[in-house]
């Protein structure tokens, strides 16, 4: 079976799990995800550009549900992943157009818009990136940063920094999947997350994995609730 390509019926699975987890959508349905084995504790992943179109733009249109209350007036998209959602996200939203940070440096670039980030999954330090050619969309504005997945923080923190040496301050982090509660201890208290669903961190356990207590989903974000 393939991950990620479509969304399963609605069931109760406590686990132990082996190899995947099938993760709740806010419909009710299920997206069987796979679980990475950690050592002492594993996640569930997602890959988003790896995902079914359907999947994805289903995604996005809970995301958008879920920040529709902010007011967000432009929409930036965390490199690479993140980018899959922010152009779902800024349509749904009646936004025409995106902001793109990226990876690599243009012959145009400044490096004051630039700053050092890693990520949980990617953990060698490059730089993020803002074209100085788009900066204005951002003054004085109400910005939505978007990513896929939320785990110990480090990549979301990397974008807000980055639109801090734009001269802005996220006005919400919005996210497809909440990966445990890690990120909790280092995320801004006054920037509200939300995020399409939300998957626990688990512990190994004879037969396989289960959740760790306090990180179920329900203890850590729903699709439609601020932190």
């Amino acid at each position: 079976m393939e991950f990620w390509q479509g969304f399963d019926a609605p069931a109760r699975d406590e686990g132990p799990f082996t190899d995947r987890y099938p993760a709740t959508m806010p419909d009710g349905t299920r997206l069987v995800l796979p679980l990475r084995d950690y050592g002492e504790i594993a996640v569930a992943g997602f890959i988003a550009n790896q995902a079914a179109i359907l999947v994805a733009k289903r995604i996005g249109g809970w995301m958008a549900e879920a920040a529709r209350d902010l007011g967000a007036e432009v929409v930036v998209g965390m490199p690479t992943l993140g980018q899959v959602f922010a152009p779902l996200v800024a349509e749904a939203l009646g936004h025409a157009n995106w902001v793109a940070p990226g990876w690599s440096r243009k012959r145009w670039y400044d490096e004051a818009l630039s700053v050092p980030a890693s990520s949980s999954t990617a953990p060698t330090e490059r730089r993020l990136w803002l074209d100085p050619r788009v900066a204005h969309r951002l003054a004085r504005r109400r910005v939505l940063l978007v990513d896929d997945v939320i785990s110990t923080g480090s990549s979301a923190l990397a974008g807000a920094a980055l639109l801090e040496r734009a001269g802005v301050r996220p006005t919400a982090l919005l996210l497809a999947m909440a990966q445990g509660d890690r990120w909790r201890s280092t995320w801004p208290a006054d920037i509200p997350v939300r995020a399409a669903f939300a998957t626990p961190i688990f512990t190994r356990v004879p037969g396989g994995w289960r959740p760790c207590p306090g990180s179920a989903p329900d203890d850590t974000l729903s699709w439609k609730d601020a932190t």
